[in-house]
């Protein structure tokens, strides 16, 4: 049985928790290595106490599946086939009958959820959302090899966007130019959407890339990220064209001296939520707090955004091998916003900065 497998079924117990239907890809990648995007099709594991663990997919996938490592029971099912029958079939043989079974309640369907229910008539249902999430938030010695690397690409996306900037490109032609590149270092692909944005589209936060050309006097925001081995990397940069105002160079070094201050707050043992509270103060302090429209960061590995939320509120305790982002921000509607975003990995130590690109104000001529 493989070390996270066995911590799972370790915490199935300590939770009472009979058995567990995991479903969301990301979490079956991390319980059983093997990376699968199934579109429509059910792909999940199945854990059971005092069972053999069997992985539930497509059987034009088994082969994959055993490829990457997976050496346990299976239910390969054809496309004219129902999983959900042949998963209630072999419920019914084995002779343990769960009490309680753990579903992704997040991440489930209502129609998948009812299927579940009819396997399981007796069956108490347990949200697990909570208790999955807790076995990814500490990363390993792999993991944080992994998303080093993965910053390091994200790096250069940075960089080539950067370069790439010229009065009259389009915001779509930056994100080719970004993407290009980062498909010729071999990455797997892009953790989520290359944004590339300018000008006052950069009050948005999650502004969508168009046709508009970069002019002067733009502030252009770069938020990328790439797959490496199955990890993700997150990062903002946010630069001028051409020159800059006494109002933008303000709102930088605001959000610059803000993100240092959640950096410096990354100790040990401190909440999650005094984090994104350290940010939010200084940044209220300079005027701009309801333009900050955030939470300060959030949990980063297999997923872009995993647990924990670093919003204000959490109490969650930062340990070693904990991996997130920190990423203030000020948005003024019709003006424009500035955001500068960076991958941290708690050691021992402290806390590691894992993405380099320089955060001092660059005026790109």
């Amino acid at each position: 049985m493989t070390e996270r497998l066995n911590n799972l079924y370790e915490q199935m117990k300590s939770n009472d928790m009979d058995s567990i239907l995991v479903t969301s890809p990301a979490n079956v990648y991390y319980l059983s290595n093997y990376n699968s995007d199934p579109h429509e099709r059910v792909l999940a594991i199945y854990l059971c106490q005092n069972e053999e663990p069997v992985l539930i997919l497509p059987a034009m996938e088994e082969e994959d599946a055993k490829n990457a490592g997976w050496e346990f029971s299976t239910i390969a099912y054809y496309d004219h086939e129902d999983p959900w029958k042949l998963f209630g079939d072999l419920v019914q043989k084995r002779n343990k009958k769960p009490q309680s079974i753990g579903l992704e309640t997040n991440q489930i369907t209502l129609e998948r959820y009812n299927k579940v229910k009819q396997i399981f008539t007796q069956a108490e249902i347990i949200n697990a959302e909570e208790l999955l999430a807790s076995l990814r938030v500490i990363k390993n010695k792999k993991e944080y090899t992994l998303l080093k690397q993965a910053a390091a690409l994200a790096d250069l996306g940075v960089e080539t966007g950067v370069k790439a900037i010229r009065e009259g490109i389009t915001e779509y032609e930056l994100v080719a130019e970004i993407e290009y590149k980062l498909k010729k270092e071999g990455v797997q692909g892009m953790s989520f959407a290359t944004t590339a944005i300018s000008g006052a589209k950069t009050a948005s936060p999650h502004g969508t890339p168009g046709n508009k050309k970069i002019e002067k006097g733009d502030m252009v925001l770069f938020d990328l990220g790439v797959i490496y081995e199955g990890y993700c990397s997150d990062i903002t940069r946010t630069v001028a064209f051409k020159s800059v105002t006494d109002e933008q160079q303000k709102i930088y070094d605001t959000v610059k001296v803000a993100q240092q201050k959640a950096i410096d707050a990354s100790q040990l043992g401190t909440a999650t939520g005094e984090i994104d509270k350290a940010a939010r103060r200084y940044i209220e302090q300079a005027g701009y707090g309801e333009y900050f429209k955030h939470r300060i960061g959030h949990g980063l590995g297999i997923e872009t955004h995993e647990y924990p939320s670093m919003h204000e509120n959490n109490k969650l305790e930062l340990k070693a091998g904990m991996c997130y982002t920190i990423e203030p921000g000020i948005y003024v509607p019709g003006q424009g916003g500035v955001r500068i975003e960076d991958m941290i990995f708690m050691t021992e130590k402290g806390a590691e900065i894992l993405t380099e690109s320089p955060k001092e104000l660059r005026i790109i001529d």
